[in-house]
């Protein structure tokens, strides 16, 4: 199937800074941890665009329709289509002593905060620090290597990546979906109850869904608490007495019997 604008696609990629060929940024957990930049709290697998979105890069972005999917492409993005050209006004010079008020001995390459705004140490000289507020990958060219692994077509597969890129951390298919001519309707399973920020995902989820299958104009989230069924508890210890009274009145007759 052809990739075109608002196509919903799963890539795998490897990126590169040219310059040194430092990878900073990857889905494959092998690669990650190859190359030193592995997190335990990412999650190492597809990643779900809808093409044309800006859910990536702009450069990346506006190359994925020339893929063509189970195939790995090199490509090559320029800063202007990136992170931008390093701006010489995002460089400051902060007083060491602002620093030392608050008990950092800075260094080059750490990550300060400054008034709100979060930058690298560059140098610290003569009593002042040089901040770079610049984005760190500002003025770098990238290099991906992707790789279309899925073209998803069917509505249901759509909600479903759209449901896992909100709440990555519970099963899909533990979610309950039914797809009407206008409506969908989620069923939430009991572990979401418990996910931090729960409201804000289905939120967000909805608009999803409404903003990129406008077909459906109304979502619905079903959660179900069910009181816990006593009488099956109930049911197993009085089997087990009724079987061991049973027992208990066999024994005797089988022993006149012997």
């Amino acid at each position: 199937m052809a990739i075109e604008k608002g196509s919903f696609i799963l890539i795998d990629y490897v990126c590169r800074v040219k310059e040194t060929g430092e990878v900073f940024d990857t889905t494959l957990e092998d690669v990650a941890k190859k190359e030193g930049i592995y997190r335990e709290d990412t999650r190492y697998e597809p990643m779900l665009v809808v093409v044309g979105e800006g859910w990536v890069i702009r450069g990346l972005d506006e190359k994925l329709t020339e893929l063509e999917v189970g195939e790995t492409e090199t490509l090559e993005i320029p800063p202007e289509k990136a992170f931008g050209h390093r701006d010489p006004t995002k460089m400051r010079m902060v007083p060491l002593r602002k620093f030392r008020e608050q008990g950092i001995t800075p260094a080059p390459g750490m990550q300060v905060e400054v008034d709100n705004r979060v930058g690298v140490v560059r140098s610290v000289s003569g009593g002042r620090v040089q901040v770079d507020f610049n984005p760190p990958l500002a003025g770098k060219t990238l290099v991906y290597e992707v790789t279309v692994k899925k073209v998803l077509e069917k509505d249901l597969d759509k909600i479903k990546a759209l449901i896992h890129r909100r709440i990555p951390n519970i099963d899909i298919e533990k979610f309950l979906i039914k797809l009407g001519e206008k409506v969908v309707t989620i069923e939430m399973p009991p572990e979401s109850f418990f996910v931090q920020g729960i409201q804000v995902a289905k939120r967000g989820l909805a608009l999803d869904i409404q903003k990129y299958l406008p077909k459906f104009e109304e979502i619905r989230f079903v959660e179900r608490i069910r009181r816990r069924e006593e009488k099956e508890e109930e049911k197993a210890p009085t089997k087990r007495r009724r079987r061991a009274k049973k027992e208990a009145e066999e024994q005797p007759s089988q022993e006149s019997g012997s």
